[in-house]
């Protein structure tokens, strides 16, 4: 199905040099938001206590923050919880407080301040759960980048693999960039939306670069940035309809999904964006640049053949 017939191959490869740049600039910057500013680690890593609570009516999150803030809690984390009569309130660690003293004096204020409110549960993650969640966290990370690399050298080539987990890391630092600078909360849903879109982007890659491998046999007397130039535009029908719709569930969950979801989409929604612009204009310029050629993908002719043989 192709709703956006684009007639005229748009030359995507004439201008690698300026996205390319673009590309590097903005990943200089993230790295340098997460060398100067760190990621604001969750409870789910730094370790803290996490206590829910619940209304007979909907609960107020504003309120319920100006009460924690009001007995020195001002870095609480508060957010509804399942439905509006839920809350779930994320508290760091206090060294001059136990869990269970720290959980008892907030629900002392939230009592105070409502009576209605009743305490449902009450959960300490230690630090050195929080320190093993973190590591574990980026050994996923690296795990899946190998295998995205692996499964690409297997099926392609190891220039598209290169290219691909370029690309990929490209999209992964300018997400961490983005929370690092904003001081966004990052949390365990953050890093399984950042893990999806590890995938989600690779998938864009394999889409492109099955089309220039098909080029290569297809288009004989072409050169390889007409090839390049043409397999992506072939592909922009089925990349603006599959980004768009995956967006539009995006932007749902975004404003609609509430405190426990937002931070989640917004990973996805930064990975969405950079997932696109990566696969078309920062993986396919290195792929071009590697030195990829239509040799790689179509063996000499044998004699007494009048054709080249075309790999499998």
């Amino acid at each position: 199905m192709e709703f956006f017939h684009i007639k005229h191959d748009i030359p995507f490869m004439s201008y690698a040099r300026v996205t390319t740049m673009i590309s590097l600039v903005t990943f200089i910057l993230a790295v340098a938001a997460l060398s100067m500013k760190g990621l604001n680690l969750g409870v789910d890593f730094t370790g803290g206590t996490v206590m829910e609570i619940s209304y007979p009516h909907p609960a107020e999150v504003p309120k319920v923050r100006d009460t924690l803030a009001k007995i020195g809690l001002n870095d609480a984390a508060v957010q509804t919880f399942g439905t509006s009569h839920d809350i779930l309130v994320r508290l760091p660690v206090k060294p001059e407080l136990s869990s269970a003293k720290l959980s008892e004096k907030v629900f002392q204020a939230l009592s105070a301040a409502d009576s209605s409110a009743k305490l449902q549960r009450v959960e300490f993650v230690g630090p050195q759960v929080g320190k093993e969640l973190y590591e574990n966290g980026a050994l996923a990370l690296l795990v899946v980048a190998i295998g995205i690399m692996a499964y690409l050298a297997i099926r392609f080539e190891w220039r598209f693999a290169l290219a691909a987990i370029i690309a990929n890391m490209h999209d992964i630092v300018i997400i961490l960039g983005c929370f690092a600078f904003f001081q966004w909360e990052f949390s365990l849903t953050v890093l399984a939306g950042v893990l999806a879109i590890l995938g989600y982007s690779v998938n864009e890659s394999v889409v492109v670069f099955d089309r220039i491998r098909e080029n290569f046999r297809k288009m004989r007397k072409a050169s390889v940035p007409e090839i390049i130039d043409n397999a992506i535009t072939r592909t922009m029908s089925r990349t603006i309809i599959t980004h768009s719709m995956t967006q539009l569930m995006v932007l749902a969950m975004l404003f609609l999904g509430g405190e426990a979801l937002h931070y989640f989409a917004l990973a996805l929604t930064i990975g969405i964006i950079f997932g696109i612009y990566s696969s078309v204009l920062v993986a396919s310029p290195i792929v071009l640049w590697l030195g990829v050629s239509r040799e790689q993908f179509i063996k000499p002719e044998k004699k007494g053949s009048g054709e080249a043989e075309v790999l499998p």
